[in-house]
């Protein structure tokens, strides 16, 4: 066995490209959106390292031009959910007892694939089946890469992590995967997220069984191609495209169930986490349960806010993606004697703002998902229309002839508890209240108690006495916290944590950008080339106890215990008077709320022989 000691350098984050006019990577993209865009993919299940074809499928379509199709995808029934629970249980062992670095190779292998020759097959296929721009495909599949890179990472820091010891007593703790397999369920929105969700707990050690969005599923089965290609072996990770309810009967019923790992509606995970807690005596483990689910963001403004960092804030907040981002912004409070301004400002910058197709790289925002998604927008646009409390300023048309298009719409709603303003749409719609000046601390907690979401948040101010009052206010309103910035653009470590309470995830994170640095207006994507178009010099993290209901991301490892024993006799080892064994706290390092824990902590105690007892992390 190797004896070496292996360490993997913090990885930093990977840059984004511009796609500037007459580059090699944009003719190289534009090349494959031309290659993929003629071809329909047959996308099998792959179950056990094998390709299974099913009878029963689905057609995958551009959302921005639906009757075009990409993709005919197989679905998994019963019989193909129960092979893939077995494939992944019959990998376990070996899979579990392979070394650390050799794990670990794998995904660093497929994080350099992916910043390197599969760039554009992620980012057309991303583009082309989720309708993404060419600036959002980007920062999608540089932070796919980022999590490989820190998943890695993340595991060996918390591998470091051992139990203090006393004199003549040697604790020691190792780390093993969970005696089960993972089911990851994972949204459209994100193929970071795609793949992060059944990769991060493979990372570690454990198996998964991974129901992809079928209106993402052309670039998350690229990416389980990538990682077969890297070397994965086969059952570790089985790709199962299904009805959800299939999942639930199927998957999440075995006994074998371990984890639950999820982003996608409330509704949903609030299903899973109530099947789970009523069936918890059928399960051999305590399944972790783990979740990202929705959010209605806000961005509430000060009248000391200076007025284009304002409006631009708001526009790309709410309107990169259409809006189909959690962190999205889609409620706004801005003060009466700034708001006629904001408006102008809007309205000015909007002229600028391109909707259509995702192959013209000028475009800034394309299609809703699909026709789900634009009929529930155009529902909340013609209530709004039709409200006497309600005007609309910006926008408020659709267009499903070629695409599921709808038109970046903003809403004055005249009360602060008008359906907009409280529930979760998932499109490119902004409500905003617009208050009186005098009522900033009654706005303040409007805005902190009307919706059950806690996900993200921005405030605008130049006021610093302001800036305290209103983030002291708004505590609980949110996880990720920003100054003077839109509430959207967390990343993988090492910048920002994402976490957030309520109905949405857990810890707290805070984000300052001084609005005095200069405005960004929206901006084609071909000007992008920098990580961040509005500059971020400095930031900060807080957390704190989540507070009502919480989920997160990845879990934050529990306290383990350490046991202690010497040695009294050639038989038996006994307790030590001098090393109780009362539960001991060990300090974990503060893991990422994208990182790898799904482990379970193994404490040995050596006095001089290893003493060895096995307890949930």
């Amino acid at each position: 066995m190797p004896n070496a000691y292996f360490t993997i350098d913090r990885p930093a984050n990977d840059a984004f490209r511009g796609y500037l006019p007459g580059s090699k990577e944009r003719a190289e993209l534009k090349d494959e959106l031309a290659r993929q865009s003629a071809e329909v993919v047959k996308i099998p299940l792959i179950i056990g390292g094998k390709e299974i074809f099913t009878d029963k499928t689905i057609r995958v379509t551009m959302p921005h031009d639906h009757q075009h199709v990409i993709a005919e995808c197989c679905m998994a029934g019963e019989k193909e959910l129960t092979m893939a629970v077995d494939a992944a249980l019959a990998a376990k062992r070996a899979w579990e007892d392979m070394p650390w670095e050799h794990r670990s190779a794998i995904f660093l292998k497929a994080a350099d694939m992916i910043t390197g020759p599969y760039r554009k097959v992620l980012n057309a296929s991303t583009m082309l089946g989720q309708s993404k721009t060419v600036f959002q495909a980007e920062i999608d599949i540089a932070e796919l890469a980022d999590f490989l890179r820190f998943g890695v990472w993340s595991a060996q820091e918390i591998f470091k992590d051992q139990p203090a010891s006393i004199p003549g007593i040697w604790d020691r703790q190792d780390y093993r995967a969970l005696d089960g397999f993972i089911c990851a369920i994972t949204p459209f929105n994100f193929t970071s997220i795609g793949g992060n969700l059944p990769m991060a707990p493979a990372i570690v050690g454990n198996v998964a069984v991974w129901k992809p969005s079928r209106t993402a599923v052309l670039s998350n089965y690229y990416f389980m191609k990538l990682l077969m290609d890297c070397g994965l072996p086969a059952g570790v990770i089985n790709f199962v495209p299904c009805a959800g309810s299939d999942m639930s009967k199927y998957v999440i019923a075995r006994k074998e169930l371990a984890g639950f790992h999820f982003t996608g509606s409330t509704e949903v995970f609030q299903s899973v986490w109530k099947q789970i807690g009523e069936n918890i005596a059928s399960y051999r483990n305590y399944p972790r349960i783990v979740g990202e689910t929705g959010g209605k963001d806000f961005i509430f403004a000060h009248k000391s806010a200076k007025i284009r960092p304002l409006a631009a804030a708001l526009i790309r907040g709410s309107f990169e993606y259409q809006g189909q981002k959690c962190s999205a912004c889609s409620r706004a409070f801005v003060p009466q004697s700034i708001w006629p301004e904001v408006l102008s400002t809007m309205k000015e910058m909007m002229k600028e703002v391109k909707m259509g197709d995702v192959q013209d790289f000028d475009t800034f925002l394309a299609a809703v998902i699909d026709k789900a998604s634009f009929d529930r927008c155009k529902g909340y646009i013609d209530r709004a229309k039709a409200c006497p409390d309600c005007e609309i300023v910006i926008g408020g048309s659709c267009d499903d002839s070629k695409g599921w298009f709808v038109e970046p719409t903003v809403i004055v709603c005249r009360k602060p508890d008008y359906e907009s303003m409280v529930q979760e749409i998932f499109g490119p719609i902004l409500s905003v209240y617009v208050y009186p000046d005098e009522e900033l601390d009654e706005t303040l907690k409007i805005c902190d108690e009307a919706s059950p979401y806690a996900l993200t948040g921005a405030i605008f101010a130049q006021d610093r006495e302001a800036i305290v009052k209103m983030e002291k206010a708004l505590l609980h309103a949110e996880g990720n916290f920003y100054i003077n910035d839109k509430c959207t653009g967390a990343v993988a470590p090492p910048r920002r944590a994402w976490a957030a309470p309520r109905s949405s995830p857990s810890t707290r994170t805070s984000r300052l950008t001084p609005a005095a640095s200069r405005p960004t207006a929206p901006s084609t994507p071909s000007k992008a080339a920098s990580r961040s178009p509005v500059p971020t010099p400095s930031s900060k993290t807080r957390s704190s106890t989540p507070p009502r209901r919480s989920t997160s991301r990845m879990p934050t490892p529990s306290p383990t215990r350490t046991s202690a024993v010497v040695k009294k006799s050639p038989s038996r080892p006994t307790p030590s008077t001098a090393a109780p064994s009362n539960p001991t706290p060990s300090r974990w390092p503060a893991t990422t709320a994208r990182s790898p824990s799904a482990l379970t902590a193994r404490s040995m105690s050596t006095a001089p022989r290893p003493s060895r007892s096995t307890m949930p992390a």
